[in-house]
């Protein structure tokens, strides 16, 4: 089966694809020859992942699916939440993003956070959604060189390193985006079988 992941962000396509193995072939919007950058207006992440999956299957009216994933930090009332990639402004700097929460996590005891991803997936015009959750704590300084955006201040829960400091094997144990990809592949599974 082939679906056209509606993402421009690179490190999520490799994240989906260690995942996917042969199972599935995923078309980057590159690939499929789309520049474009999709807005994400919307409050909750289940809306903006059905508003990219939305704008593709519009443009292509092909199988499709997208993602958001949002931190979710208790002691910041759930901020970044969905403003996650732009929490320290629009350019979308990661650094900048782990510095600002990082500077407003200063002194706080109560470091717990997760990290929520929904897919939004649209197969034969109709949607359906899938959600990952991997809880964890903030750390109070950046960790490791591997991963992306909040990776290098994120531990999961049951581990002792933080995502940055994972190899993609070992971050797929634990991840929110493996764990919505999982419920996802399921669910492909039934309707191929």
């Amino acid at each position: 089966m082939k679906l056209i992941f509606a993402t421009n962000n690179e490190n999520k396509v490799k994240e989906f694809k260690s995942l996917v193995g042969d199972h599935l072939e995923i078309i980057t919007l590159q690939d499929a020859g789309i520049d474009i950058d999709i807005p994400e207006p919307h409050d909750t992440l289940e809306a903006n992942a059905r508003e990219k999956s939305e704008v593709i299957h519009r443009m292509t009216n092909t199988n499709c699916f997208s993602e958001d994933t949002g931190l979710e930090i208790d002691a910041l009332d759930g901020a970044p939440g969905v403003l996650s990639a732009r929490y320290a402004g629009e350019q979308k700097l990661a650094a900048d993003n782990i510095a600002k929460v990082l500077q407003e996590m200063q002194g706080v005891t109560n470091r717990a956070a997760q990290f929520r991803t929904v897919i939004s997936l649209i197969l034969d015009n109709k949607e359906y959604q899938f959600e990952g959750i991997c809880s964890g704590t903030i750390t109070t300084e950046v960790k490791g060189e591997k991963g992306f955006g909040y990776d290098p201040i994120f531990v999961p829960d049951g581990a002792t390193k933080a995502f940055a400091e994972m190899d993609m094997a070992e971050k797929n144990l634990y991840s929110h985006r493996a764990k919505a990809f999982h419920q996802f592949a399921a669910f492909l599974n039934t309707i191929q079988a």
